[in-house]
C-alpha cells in the first residue's frame, strides 16, 4: 500500500507530475482538458487538501473563470470520470488523485483532528475483499474506502490542541 498526504514531499514536482499525467491522458484519449478543467485540477493540486465545489467555485469566480455552480460541477464531473480527482463522500469534497498515472483502488485516510486527507491505494484483487468477492464469483469494479482517525501531527499534538 502506497500513501501520500501526511508525509513531506516535493509539492511542486507533485503538481507538475499530476498535470503532465492529465495532459498526456487527455491527448491519448482525445479528451479536452479545457482551461477551466485544468484550473480546477490545479486548484486541488495546489491546496493538496479536499475542497468542496463551492470553495473551488470561489477561486474560479475570483479569477473570472465562472461564477455559476455548473462551471465547477462540470469540471469536477470530467476530472472524477477520468480519475484525475476523487470525491470524498464523507466530506462531500474533492481531492486531486495522488496516483494519476496508476490504476488503483483509493483508500482515503481522513484526519478527524485537522481534516487533512491522505490517499493510499491497494489492489482490488488481493486482500480480504478480493478473496471474499472471488469466493462468490463477484468481480469488483469500483471501491471507495474512507477511514477516519488521527494523522501523525494530530497524534503528537497536546490533547485538544489542533496540529
Amino acid at each position: 500500500m502506497n500513501t501520500l498526504g501526511f508525509a513531506q514531499h516535493d509539492h511542486r514536482s507533485c503538481i507538475n507530475t499530476a498535470l503532465a499525467a492529465a495532459e498526456a491522458h487527455c491527448a491519448r484519449e482525445g479528451l479536452q482538458l479545457t482551461p477551466v478543467r485544468r484550473r480546477v485540477l490545479e486548484i486541488l493540486l495546489e491546496r493538496h487538501t479536499a475542497l468542496g465545489a463551492y470553495d473551488i467555485l470561489d477561486v474560479l469566480r475570483n479569477e473570472n473563470l465562472g461564477s455559476q455552480p455548473p462551471v465547477a460541477y462540470r469540471a469536477l464531473d470530467f476530472l472524477v470520470a477520468h480519475g484525475f480527482v476523487h470525491k470524498i463522500e464523507r466530506q462531500n469534497a474533492f481531492i486531486a488523485c495522488a496516483h494519476p498515472d496508476e490504476e488503483h483502488a483509493p483508500i482515503f485516510l481522513i484526519c478527524r483532528g485537522c481534516g487533512k486527507v491522505a490517499e493510499a491505494h491497494s489492489d482490488l484483487s488481493v486482500g480480504r475483499l478480493g478473496k471474499a468477492a472471488d469466493a462468490v464469483g463477484f468481480a469488483i469494479e469500483r471501491m471507495v474506502v474512507e477511514v477516519e482517525g488521527l494523522c501523525p501531527a494530530c497524534q503528537s499534538a497536546p490533547e485538544g490542541a489542533p496540529a
